[in-house]
């Protein structure tokens, strides 16, 4: 299984640059993103390969969520080729995801 992104100030960009990301925004202290959390691990392995799991701890890393406005968490992006092309706040289904990240 691939292994999910710590992004920070210093490596997102290089990161979404190229190929197909799906970036969560979430927070240890959070339990919506938690569960969010196992539902990506599962969309991870389910797609293996073909998109790019990563995540932004907004506690740690404020500017990257001032820098995309995330006011709520759970909030995921998804880029491709460094283009964010769709996004979502709250908790997803992974059948929603999947069809997101097939659609990008």
């Amino acid at each position: 299984m691939s292994a999910i992104i710590e992004l920070s100030a210093s490596n997102f960009d290089e990161t979404v640059k190229s190929g197909l990301v799906l970036v969560d925004f979430w927070a240890p202290w959070c339990g919506p993103c938690r569960m969010l959390g196992n539902i990506l691990e599962k969309l991870q392995r389910e797609m293996e390969g073909e998109f790019t799991l990563a995540k932004v701890n907004v506690d740690e890393n404020k500017e990257l969520a001032v820098r995309f406005e995330v006011t709520n968490i759970p909030h995921i992006f998804i880029f491709k080729d460094g283009k964010m092309v769709k996004d979502f706040t709250g908790i997803q289904t992974q059948a929603k995801l999947a069809e997101a990240l097939r659609g990008a």
